[in-house]
């Protein structure tokens, strides 16, 4: 049996790292302010493989997940509970949703009512092979592991809230 110099033997295994880090697939994100918080470390940790048909990528950042090639789907857990807004709000399984279409076919939805929020970004643009993220898709695999959050509020119809002066 040969046994290869130290050098050569170091040289070899930085080339295969090199070769598997330009195959990475990782995304690269910011963690939220309460990313640290151990409600999001539950709801990270529960988060599936693959989510509307696209597979799930790693993220270099806590409390965050992705999915996609390219990436439709990006989930952050921590970020700030938003306050009263006029955005529409759907509820999904218990959960409810501010669904922020201004940039449509990609939407910003977050959770309302709970603490901490979780603020999706999804991109329901098509490739050229027809695949997307499909917003019902997203909300119904997402809201029951996010429903584990602690509620704090809910949203309201229109004629339940109370007028502003």
């Amino acid at each position: 049996m040969r046994v290869l110099p130290p050098l050569a033997a170091f040289g070899l295994a930085a080339v295969a790292v090199l070769g598997l880090a330009g195959c990475t697939s990782t995304v690269d994100l910011d963690p939220a302010e309460a990313a640290n918080d151990p409600q999001c470390a539950e709801i990270t940790s529960n988060l599936p493989d693959t989510l509307s048909g696209q597979p799930r990528r790693w993220t270099d950042a806590q409390a965050t997940g992705a999915w996609g090639e390219p990436t439709r789907v990006l989930l952050t857990c921590g970020v700030e509970p938003p306050g009263p807004t006029t955005l529409r709000c759907q509820s999904v399984a218990g959960v409810d949703w501010i669904v922020d279409d201004s940039d449509a076919p990609r939407f910003r939805i977050t959770t309302f009512g709970r603490t901490p929020a979780v603020e999706i970004y999804l991109d329901t643009t098509a490739d050229e092979d027809g695949n997307g993220a499909s917003s019902r898709d997203v909300l119904d695999a997402l809201s029951p592991i996010v429903s584990v959050l602690p509620v704090d509020g809910e949203c309201l119809d229109r004629a339940e809230a109370t007028p502003a002066p």
